[in-house]
This record gives structure tokens, sequence and C-alpha cells, in this order.
């Protein structure tokens, strides 16, 4: 890393040691159906559903000192049926379309459940913000011998209770079901339910506002879905084995971050996420030591949903995130300023309209691959 980077005294940086010392005991996997009949048959994903199939972990903490916390489980678990009620495309199961296409059918079959205890108190794991992968493992349920994502549940749910009295709700979602904001929502939506409130963002299930246009329109060049080729050879770097290290940067390391892209004038503004990322892209392409000719690509996610023309509705559940994509050689990136990094994440930013939107959805409709 380059030695702009070494300006953030105050990060905190973990290498994932001593988490063999955590034992969790979890109990027998079980279904959770929605509590009442909700409709049958498939459900529409948007190619915006499409192109990020793949399981997201969460969790949550719980802390408490009280011992009153025995029968969490049961009320979550509870209040997981009620909820499907409303969320009731997550107790399907994922298929392939007669068109070659990931759709969702309605079965009913529910959600995964497990209840498990950790042999510790809550405080004995670490720091929550900057867990180990190993860790983090234990507090959610993968379902096991799964050969494909189709055989993946769409929502898995693991309550881990702790000596203490506090406990963790971890999550497997699959991200075609929702972006971030949705899957909050859904959570949002859990908690109220089970403190017997009714939900104050009910979701919006119809997906097919985000439909492709026929005919398809591509109007802009799609920078986002193109390869870049290595003519760095870091792909050997892949073949070595890979070590996990996290870096968490506080509010103080964040706002050092944005004064220092900042600095030189060349931004009139500045946000924490564009600070951020021009930082990292940069400091990755320099330690990757990439010829100077050699293209390096940010690939990142901008929230659509206040972008759309007309933006998408409140509670609207399903991914509403749009990929965008700075890319530059990678001599002109690290010769010049982190401004100069900061500005290519402005711009790629400021690309995502509701006619780029369009644009992507039009674009994966023609290049996508069958699936059947």
């Amino acid at each position: 890393m380059d030695k702009e980077a070494g300006d953030c005294k105050t990060m905190k940086f973990s290498n994932g040691d001593g988490a063999s010392e955590v034992r969790v005991n979890r109990g027998k996997p079980t279904l959770v159906p929605p509590a009442e009949d909700t409709a049958k048959g498939l459900y529409f994903l948007s190619n915006l559903d499409q192109n990020i199939a793949v399981i997201v972990r969460t969790i949550y903490f719980f802390k408490s000192e009280e011992k009153g916390n025995e029968m969490a489980a049961r009320v979550i678990r509870a209040a997981l049926a009620k909820v499907l009620v409303s969320y009731y495309p997550l107790a399907g199961r994922l298929t392939i379309s007669s068109e070659g296409k990931l759709i969702v059918d309605c079965t009913g079959e529910g959600a995964v459940f497990v209840e498990a205890e950790a042999e510790c108190r809550m405080e004995e794991i670490g720091d929550e913000t900057n867990l180990d992968p190993a860790t983090l493992g234990k507090l959610v349920y993968d379902t096991p011998g799964a050969k494909n994502i189709l055989e993946v549940p769409l929502l898995a749910a693991q309550v881990t209770k702790f000596k203490c009295g506090g406990f963790v709700l971890g999550l497997c979602n699959n991200h075609c079901m929702h972006d971030g904001i949705a899957a909050m929502e859904f959570v949002n939506s859990w908690g109220e339910t089970a403190r017997g409130l009714s939900l104050s963002v009910p979701p919006f299930l119809d997906r097919s506002i985000l439909k492709a246009r026929s005919p398809p329109q591509i109007e802009f060049q799609h920078h986002e879905f193109a390869e870049v080729e290595d003519i760095s050879g870091t792909c050997d770097l892949y073949k070595e084995e890979m070590q996990y290290r996290s870096f968490c940067f506080d509010p103080n390391s964040l706002e050092k971050l944005k004064m220092k892209a900042m600095e030189d004038g060349t931004l009139v503004k500045c946000t924490t996420f564009e600070a951020l990322s021009g930082f990292v892209w940069r400091a990755r392409t320099s330690a990757l030591r990439f010829k100077p000719d050699q293209r390096s690509k940010l690939l990142f996610a901008v929230d659509g949903r206040p972008k759309f023309n007309p933006p998408l509705p409140k509670g609207y559940l399903g991914n509403g995130i749009v990929l965008t994509a700075s890319i530059c050689p990678a001599g002109e990136l690290v010769k010049n300023p982190v401004s100069f990094a900061v500005g290519l994440v402005q711009e790629a930013i400021e690309l995502v309209t509701d006619g780029y939107m369009r644009s992507a959805i039009d674009y994966f409709e023609t290049t996508r691959q069958d699936l059947l």
C-alpha cells in the first residue's frame, strides 16, 4: 500500500486469528412456512435480480445481561411465520423458467430456522464489527450438501443464544430476492411483527415494473459488464492460498480521507463512500504492481431507487441497485493524487440515470445465457 495509506493511523486491523475457541452447538434445522395460506405460482425476477443470485450472510447482535431471553428463539420463529405471509416469495424456492431465467416457485415450503447455543458470553467472541470468517460461519446456517444455488433455500435464519443472555440472529439470504435496503425493510418488518405492531413499510411485490423493454434499447456503453484483460499476470496470485484480512475505518479515519481527497481543490464535494472507494481502489492497484498500461477496474453498486423515473415504490421487494464501473490505466491512477481516483468514482455514479438503468436491464436481456 502506498504512503498515503499510512495516514489512517486509527484504522483497525484483523487477521482472523483465535476463532477456534468459539464453540456453537446447533439444533436440528426446521422449516417455517407462512402462518396463513399465501399465493402460489411463479414469481417474476427482474434482470437486476438475475445478475446477483448469490448468498449473502448477515448477523445482528442483541446484547443483554438478563437471563430472560430463553424464549427469544421461539418469539423470533413465530414472528417469522407471520411476516412471511406478507413476504411469501421468501418462503418459496428458486427454479428456472421456460425462458431459461431464474424465477421463484411460490411453494410456501418456508424458511429454514435453526436454534443454537454458544458456550461463551457474547463479549468473549471479540469485536462484533470485525469478526473473522470462522466465527461468522458459526453464527449463520449454510445448507449442507447444496450442489448449486437452486438447492439453497431463499432464507435461512439461525438464533444463537449466549451465556450472558444476549443472542445473535444470523441470516443467509439469496441476493436475488432483495438488495440491502429491501433486506433491512424485511428485518424491520420481522421485528415489528415480533412486537405485535403493523408493518410500517409493507412490501411492494410487483417486480414487473423493471421488465426489459421490447424491443431492447441499449443506449449506453456498459463497461460494468466488460471483462478487463489481465496483462500483468495477476491471475497467478489466485493460485496461492488466500488469507483473510479486515481493515476497519473509524469515523476519524474516514473524515481524514475526505479531507485528503479534497485538499488539492480538484473536488467541490466528496462523500464518505466516494473517498473510501477511490482510496482503496488506488491503494489496491498500487499493491498489485500492475503494469502502467494495465486497465484497473472498480465495480460497485449504486442505489437506483430514487433515480428511476418514477422512483421505485416505497417497500419495493427486490433489487433496486445498479452496477457501474470506473476504469483507468493503472499507471495514471497511481501517479495521480487520490482526488483523481475519487473523481472517477463520482463520474461513474453520475452515469446512473433512469435511461442508463433501463439500458442496463435491456443489455442483460440481450447478452444473458439461458440456464436451461
